[in-house]
């Protein structure tokens, strides 16, 4: 491979819509694994045997190690190599896919998803840090708009292609297919992708930090979904676990970022001296937190409740899909123009008018009349938010953190997800078998709607008042004097000698409050 400096490549050339293409095309399985296994819930729970409880598992015990060790696959990616870390994680994602489609029962299908997200960990930060180390400043809205949304379409066709794989394959064959996208994406990586990292990342890693992150979000998940069956007492020691776990992990990264630290923090906490980045994060953990509920019991709804097929279900989001599809890289393009702040409040607030048009559904719902508008109104909300959103995520931290900011980001939206599928469930009343009893599950689903819609009301509050208009400026609008630029003129690369380089200006451009 020729080796190329960072931020060098244009989304124009070639080379730039094959990384562009191996990103997306990443980052798409985690995506698409994260919607499709949705419709299939309510045919393995049949086919397993298992209570709500074992099919909320079997999506969070994707979720936890994805939310636990995101972090950490940025720092790897970081130090190691962003393509050579992609590249590991889509392998294992892949051998892990295989597992979960030959599982025996419940409990081996939930350890096979763990095992999915430690291979999601790696590849899903590696594929957005990959675009912001790869492209010209100018041109990484651009970019992430298109990243974001071919991948929101993944995450959006996953119902629609699960429901048509359930009703023709079997369940089983929604974690097979991902052997040979994994085989297409290796291809394009090895051949197209640069490799790129951190100059300045040293230190031994910070593999105590990644298991306390894990296990706050593990003891914090399991009392929301096993206290019904066990009661007070699990949850308490769970969630005492989890709190404390989380505690320790907050003050192991503030000692491992001091100076003179032997081990480089997971999370340097300095990425959040940006008001921005920090806002940005309470906006992603608001948004993602809806969408996670909403997309678990969306689905379950359509079938248990309205009785639609598998793939009637997956078709219903259809709408939204090609919604995201035309949409999602305008809004990244309008953001730019415009600045982030009033898409970031009006999508919400569109996407949370859906959600309450949504609990309309109920026995023998019309698709046109009670959930196409819901799907649209999604769709439309959610196209103006997750670009903009991607975007001023990255654009308010270093670009040198690329990885750890696009891994706190996704991490923040991975944990958002797995608390409220824990937890919504149990806000609502639906345990056990519920979930098999339509007049159950119809009055639990209606009041989870409720709460993700006012979810994503403060979502759009906190936009309106916290996000900065101006941090998606090109930073040819805020250019630094020629003559400063001691090693390397292009200012918006990283410096070829950084040892050389003024203090004043190793701050990058884009990290604005």
């Amino acid at each position: 491979m020729i080796a190329q400096a960072p931020g060098s490549v244009r989304l124009a050339e070639p080379r730039g819509r094959w990384v562009l293409a191996a990103a997306v095309l990443g980052s798409s399985m985690a995506l698409l694994d994260g919607t499709v296994v949705n419709v299939a819930l309510p045919t393995i729970g049949r086919d397993l045997g298992t209570s709500l409880a074992g099919l909320q598992w079997t999506v969070t015990a994707y979720t936890l190690t994805l939310a636990g060790l995101i972090l950490i696959g940025g720092s790897l990616g970081d130090r190691l190599g962003r393509r050579r870390i992609f590249l590991i994680g889509v392998v294992w994602f892949a051998l892990a896919s295989a597992l979960c489609g030959l599982s025996l029962d419940i409990g081996m299908l939930i350890a096979a998803r763990a095992l999915q997200g430690i291979g999601g960990a790696l590849l899903t930060p590696g594929s957005l840090a990959i675009i912001q180390a790869t492209f010209f400043a100018n041109d990484r809205p651009r970019a992430i708009g298109a990243w974001s949304g071919l991948g929101g379409v993944a995450a959006a066709i996953g119902p629609f292609l699960g429901g048509w794989i359930v009703g023709s394959a079997g369940w089983r064959w929604i974690f097979l297919l991902n052997l040979p996208l994994a085989a297409a994406v290796v291809a394009v990586t090895a051949r197209h992708v640069p490799e790129s990292s951190d100059p300045l990342a040293s230190g031994k890693f910070d593999m105590a930090g990644a298991a306390l992150a894990a296990l706050a979000l593990a003891g914090l998940t399991d009392a929301l979904i096993e206290a019904p069956a066990h009661g007070a007492a699990r949850a308490a020691v769970s969630g005492a676990v989890g709190v404390a776990a989380g505690a320790g992990f907050v003050l192991l990264e503030r000692r491992r970022g001091r100076p003179g630290s032997p081990v480089a923090p997971m999370l340097p906490l300095d990425v959040f001296a940006s008001r921005q980045f920090t806002a940005v994060n309470v906006v992603t953990f608001l948004v993602y937190g809806a969408l996670g509920g909403m997309l678990f019991l969306l689905v379950l709804s359509l079938q248990v409740v309205a009785g639609f097929s598998p793939l009637a279900a997956g078709v219903s989001l259809l709408p939204a899909t090609l919604l995201m599809l035309v949409l999602s890289s305008r809004a990244g393009a309008l953001a730019q123009r415009i600045g982030p702040r009033w898409l970031m409040t009006a999508g919400p607030l569109v996407t949370g008018t859906g959600l309450l048009l949504a609990t309309r559904i109920g026995p023998d719902a019309s698709y046109v009349a009670d959930v196409l508008p819901a799907v649209v109104l999604f769709g439309l909300g959610m196209s103006a938010t997750v670009a903009p959103l991607t975007a001023t995520v990255l654009a308010s931290a270093d670009v040198r953190h690329a990885g750890v900011a696009s891994g706190v980001n996704n991490a923040v939206a991975r944990a958002a997800g797995l608390l409220a599928v824990a937890g919504l469930p149990l806000a609502v009343g639906l345990t056990g078998a519920a979930y098999r009893k339509p007049a159950l599950l119809e009055s639990g689903f209606r009041a989870a709607m409720v709460i993700c819609a006012g979810l994503l009301v403060a979502a759009a509050a906190a936009s309106a008042v916290t996000i900065d208009n101006s941090v998606l400026r090109p930073e040819d609008d805020h250019p630094v004097p020629e003559p400063e630029c001691l090693t390397c003129c292009p200012v918006s690369a990283p410096p070829l000698d950084p040892g050389r380089l003024d203090p004043a200006l190793k701050q990058a451009p884009g990290n604005r409050d």
